[in-house]
């Protein structure tokens, strides 16, 4: 009782390094919050890879389709680390620590080095729905986006059809800007999709302390 929790450790030194965002795609840090793990991807992880992102509803409103195969995930996490070599945007891989397994992924969809923005996607297993896992998750990057990386604007967009993403935004302090008519064609048809952003002035304002130097109950 009464222990305090760290709800972001970047295991890094104590002075706050900056990283350019090319450098912190090559090198992604390892982000802790108080039930996950976040950290770069390995070909060992293709087998928890596969085993949720085989669930068809898991795929349902992302713009991938469910792996068919154990070979797709190791397709999946090639494409993954050559991303980290050539410095472009990537994903962490989201480990429960209870299990020590990778169970979704969270990380960078895209980044305009001109407006210094950059877009998040993510994804997790359904077991997992519904547990304030994601909320946790998306929070870790937010703070490494705008305090490590000091990125201007982070977005993210999810299918309209599909609220609970928007949930976890939302509880993450970013705000709707506004629905997309029929913004993505994906899995056969045009779909809307429902936009969400921050920029790092409204994240200072409601952090003023550096989430990884702070103290949670």
């Amino acid at each position: 009782m009464g222990e305090r929790h760290s709800l972001l450790q970047a295991l890094m030194p104590r002075e706050t390094v900056y990283l350019s965002p090319r450098d912190a795609f090559s090198r992604l840090p390892r982000l802790e919050t108080p039930r996950l793990l976040l950290r770069p991807m390995v070909m060992h992880d293709a087998q928890d890879i596969y085993d949720y992102s085989r669930d068809p509803e898991v795929a349902r409103y992302v713009l991938w389709s469910a792996h068919r195969s154990l070979s797709e995930s190791r397709a999946y996490l090639r494409y993954i680390l050559r991303q980290y070599r050539d410095g472009m945007p990537s994903s962490w891989g989201i480990v429960l620590k209870a299990t020590g397994r990778v169970v979704g992924t969270i990380g960078y969809m895209t980044y305009i080095e001109e407006n210094s923005t950059v877009e998040i996607g993510y994804s997790l297993a359904r077991s997992l729905w519904n547990n304030g896992l994601m909320t946790e998750a998306l929070h870790a990057v937010l703070a490494f986006s705008f305090e490590r990386m000091q990125i201007h604007r982070v977005e993210a967009q999810h299918d309209a059809a599909n609220p609970a993403s928007g949930h976890v935004m939302r509880k993450c302090g970013m705000l709707h800007e506004g629905r997309l008519r029929g913004r993505v064609y994906n899995k056969g048809r045009f779909v809307d999709v429902d936009l969400y952003a921050m920029i790092r002035e409204d994240w200072l304002q409601d952090h003023p302390t550096p989430v990884s130097s702070r103290q949670y109950e």
